[in-house]
This record gives structure tokens, C-alpha cells and sequence, in this order.
């Protein structure tokens, strides 16, 4: 059974940067579509930003210019990233990793908190 688990959320102060990781426990290659979605408190989950398996990427608005997705190359593990830069307030959230495969995976979160 495929899963996916999140790492390096945490706590930041506004303008700092932080990376995400998710690693599948099969090829990312695996999945027609990888994305990060995050859910904040009273909120419902958005998503911030996917990754195809072309390698094709797009943005929420809200992120552009700030986030970038990325997946290691095929040699280097299975991992997909989610570099946050410029971070604000309003991105503190539970980060979410998705993946298409035959069946719709998640991992289980991973706390970001954007706070001075």
C-alpha cells in the first residue's frame, strides 16, 4: 500500500523560509499528480501547489512567487519538496502531501507556523 509522510514543518517568524518533504514509499513517479494542500484552523484544505508527472507545476495565487514544488530525480529517493520562502502569517497551516495514484493517498500533516 502506498503512503506518504511529511516532514520539516515547524515554527517560523514571518519572512523566513522553511522546506517540506514528502516521501513515498513507492516511486513518486508512480503518481499521475503529487500536491501539497494545507488546511487551516476554521478553514477548509486548499490547494497551494501541484506537480505532475510531466513534471508540469502550478500555484494557488496566494503563493506564487514565494513556493516552489520540486520531486528528487529518480536516483535520488522519492521524495516530493515544497520550498516556502517569504513566508507570512496567513500561510500558518497544516501541510498536507497528495498523490494520485489508483487510489487518492495523504499523508498525515505536518504543522507550519508563521508567528514572531
Amino acid at each position: 500500500q502506498m503512503r506518504l509522510v511529511e516532514s520539516g514543518g515547524g515554527l517560523v517568524q514571518p519572512g523566513g523560509s522553511l522546506r517540506l518533504s514528502c516521501t513515498a514509499s513507492g516511486s513518486i513517479f508512480s503518481f499521475k499528480v503529487m500536491a501539497w494542500y494545507r488546511q487551516a484552523p476554521g478553514k477548509e484544505r486548499e490547494l497551494v501547489a501541484r506537480i505532475t508527472a510531466g513534471g508540469a507545476t502550478d500555484y494557488a495565487e496566494s503563493v506564487k512567487g514565494r513556493f516552489s514544488i520540486s520531486r528528487a530525480n529518480p536516483r535520488a529517493g522519492n521524495t516530493m519538496y515544497l520550498q516556502m520562502n517569504s513566508l507570512k502569517p496567513d500561510d500558518t497551516a497544516v501541510y498536507y502531501c497528495y498523490g494520485a495514484f489508483s487510489v487518492d493517498v495523504w499523508g498525515q500533516g505536518t504543522q507550519v507556523t508563521v508567528s514572531s
